[in-house]
């Protein structure tokens, strides 16, 4: 009786060791089907998805009649279909201010109710593919019933206009996240894309707002913002921040928008999460250089037709000029690199997924074309030797903990 038990137990443990090879010894078609497994085993919280202003400029207000657009492609990276096959299950919709907006009387707050309006329709069109989701436990309970989760994160935090209400307001429609400016210098701070440095840093006003958004339970996003704004925010504080979408200088010298190795460390000691952004030019200088030099071809060859870039009769020769200059792009592995970066510098805890999807008119890598594509990349970071656990800190975990760290802190304020 005793040898059947322990033959029984053997046969257990012996089936559970060889129940899965190690990824060493999985050959590329296993290893495939092993990264496809855990991008939909874990969520993927993915920082950044400028859905809702694809809609906006395709002036679509989701309706019964316009509903369709959600599931299949309309000229961009994401849809329900693409992101059910690639596992990309907490997209972040970004509630994007363009600068130009900070100029009116609103300062945009208008334009971002349309947008969470926008938001806010899809589940109510499609209860059974996707919900809204205010905190982690709300995406993790939609991931288990199936469906996709749309957590909100307004990327130009201009709609507060002067008012810290607006925050309330704003958290009450469900935003989350809020990246202080985006292209230029607004009320609250200045930015990486601006030369003006009205504030050399954050105003007296946005001191206010971050600590404001640290009592609401809005995590602090320090994308786009200037250098001297980051390291303000950093000693403010009093909880961790994220950088939804950025990636590293030390791959794009020249992107101002990107983090240095001292921000990034910095990130980390915060407690951060910086969220990798697939932008190419974000990712190698080399394709800002050489895009650089195409725009001014293009601007040259213009300019002996009497033309500019704006004129109507000019988009032909911008579309053959396209097709015979074809932009500059990097690849997947390239992304991993930026992943490697931060690893290397803060930790694996604090490294995550920022993609811009529809942010950046297609200008992304190969292999990570659209929200099909994270298998690629876990694939990639599987071949790097980035263990399982690793893999869920990127997807989501790392995010997770930030997120749970602001909502605490906030109940305990």
């Amino acid at each position: 009786m005793k040898l059947k038990v322990a033959l029984l137990l053997f046969s257990i443990i012996g089936y559970s060791c060889t129940e899965k090879k190690p990824v060493d010894r999985m050959n590329d078609e296993e290893l495939r089907a092993y990264a496809n497994e855990l991008a939909h085993k874990f969520i993927i919280a993915d920082g950044h998805v400028d859905f809702p202003e694809r809609l906006k400029e395709k002036k679509i207000v989701l309706t019964e009649e316009t509903k369709s657009i959600v599931l299949s492609d309309i000229g961009g990276e994401f849809d329900y279909e693409r992101a059910i096959k690639g596992g990309h299950t907490a997209p972040f919709m970004s509630i994007y201010i363009p600068a130009s907006y900070q100029r009116q009387n609103d300062m945009g707050k208008a334009f971002a109710d349309s947008l969470i309006d926008n938001v806010h329709a899809i589940p109510t069109l499609f209860p059974d593919k996707f919900a809204l989701a205010n905190t982690p436990i709300e995406v993790e309970a939609n991931f288990k019933a199936g469906k996709i989760s749309l957590p909100m994160g307004m990327e130009n935090g201009a709609p507060i206009g002067n008012d810290l209400k607006n925050l309330q307001y704003f958290f009450d429609r469900g935003v989350r996240y809020i990246t202080l400016t985006h292209s230029k210098d607004n009320q609250i701070c200045d930015s990486s894309g601006d030369t003006t440095r009205t504030w050399n840093g954050l105003s007296p006003f946005g001191v206010q707002v971050v600590k404001e958004m640290n009592r609401l339970g809005i995590m602090v996003d320090i994308s786009h913002v200037d250098d001297s704004t980051f390291y303000q925010v950093m000693k403010l504080t009093k909880v961790p921040c994220i950088a939804s979408h950025s990636s590293c200088r030390a791959f794009a010298p020249t992107v101002k928008r990107d983090m240095t190795d001292d921000m990034i460390k910095k990130l980390g000691e915060n407690g951060g999460v910086m969220m990798i952004n697939f932008y190419n030019a974000f990712l190698d200088s080399t394709v800002v250089n050489q895009n650089k030099i195409n725009r001014e071809k293009l601007i040259a060859l213009l300019g002996e037709k009497g033309l500019t870039l704006s004129d109507t009769l000019a988009k032909p020769l911008i579309e053959q000029f396209k097709k015979d200059n074809p932009s500059l792009k990097t690849d997947i592995e390239m992304v991993a690199n930026h992943i490697d970066h931060v690893v290397k510098i803060a930790g694996i805890d604090h490294v995550g997924i920022g993609s811009d999807f529809d942010g950046v008119d297609g200008d992304l890598p190969t292999g990570l074309e659209d929200a099909s594509c994270f298998p690629n990349l876990i694939y990639i970071l599987l071949k790097r030797g980035y263990t399982e656990e690793d893999i869920a800190k990127v997807c989501y975990k790392n995010l997770w903990r930030v997120w749970s760290q602001v909502e605490k802190a906030a109940k305990e304020s």
